[in-house]
């Protein structure tokens, strides 16, 4: 006879139980701040409740206009710099990731090597710099600054990336590509690129959030309220010297905000987990 099997419903209803309660502790603040979109001002922090009472929309109608622009403005500045940084950075990125992956140049280990050393380089080392030469160049109140650099494989972290997967991918269709009389940029354009869907996946949607979610940088640059972002427009719901922030005006934008980002994630958690697995950031 066979031994019985142990009972494991139990330990698995436990470790279920214990996961939903960390999820709900750890997604609570952001409950609070949606929940808190909905109060009148007054009650949001004398009724700390996740149940709105009484319910109301007047933080999202009073908000949307309250700086003066609509707030699809500062969305729309937001999505205009994430759509050519994700260009620049699939572009450049990827032609250096080939570039140190299959072609042989003098001095490319070091090369290589050097530039897996920017990634430890804080950006507040190189702002000032930086700063400094855009604003000889006429450039500072433009989104230059921040789109600019991307067409120039500044994101190290991607290179290394995309060097990994181009590197998983066999030589020998290269070789085939060279054999029917293609050069390196149509080996490159015609072969290497659409193998690298996957990767490519995951550096579109990690510079879309790195650059929506980004205020240090656009907070530099960006020095006129119509050229403002969505996260430098959040901002000036905040008013350090009097005292009298609109916090439910700023709950409800932020809450505006971060749905770009919710929507992102639905839409492609399926090629955003593939991806992970595929490059193997996945342990």
């Amino acid at each position: 006879m066979h031994p019985a099997k142990p009972n494991r419903l139990p330990a698995t209803l436990l470790r279920h139980a214990i996961l939903i309660a960390l999820a709900i502790l750890m997604s609570y603040p952001l409950l609070w701040m949606i929940s808190s979109s909905f109060k009148p001002e007054h009650v949001i922090f004398s009724e700390p409740g996740l149940l709105p009472d009484p319910f109301t929309l007047t933080n999202y109608i009073a908000g949307w206009t309250k700086l003066g622009l609509p707030f699809a403005a500062f969305m729309l500045n937001s999505v205009i710099i994430c759509v050519l940084c994700i260009l620049g950075n699939l572009f450049s990125c990827t032609l250096a990731a080939y570039a140190f992956a299959r072609l042989e140049f003098p001095f490319s280990k070091a090369a290589f090597a050097i530039m897996l050393l920017t990634i430890m380089l804080p950006f507040h080392v190189t702002v000032l710099p930086q700063y400094i030469m855009f604003q000889k160049l006429g450039a500072v109140n433009t989104i230059i600054p921040l789109v600019l650099p991307k067409f120039f494989a500044v994101d190290a972290f991607f290179v290394f990336l995309l060097v990994q997967f181009i590197r998983g991918i066999p030589r020998d269709l290269d070789q085939a590509a060279e054999i029917d009389g293609t050069n390196k940029y149509q080996t490159f354009w015609y072969i290497i690129f659409p193998l690298c869907r996957p990767a490519l996946v995951i550096v579109a949607i990690f510079t879309f959030l790195w650059t929506w979610n980004d205020f240090f940088g656009q907070l530099i640059y960006l020095t006129q309220t119509q050229n403002y972002t969505a996260s430098l427009a959040l901002n000036l719901f905040i008013d350090a010297t009097s005292g009298e922030s609109a916090w439910g005006m700023l709950f409800a934008m932020s809450v505006v905000t971060l749905t770009p980002i919710f929507v992102l994630f639905v839409l492609f958690q399926r090629q955003l987990a593939d991806g992970i697995a595929t490059t193997g950031l996945k342990g």
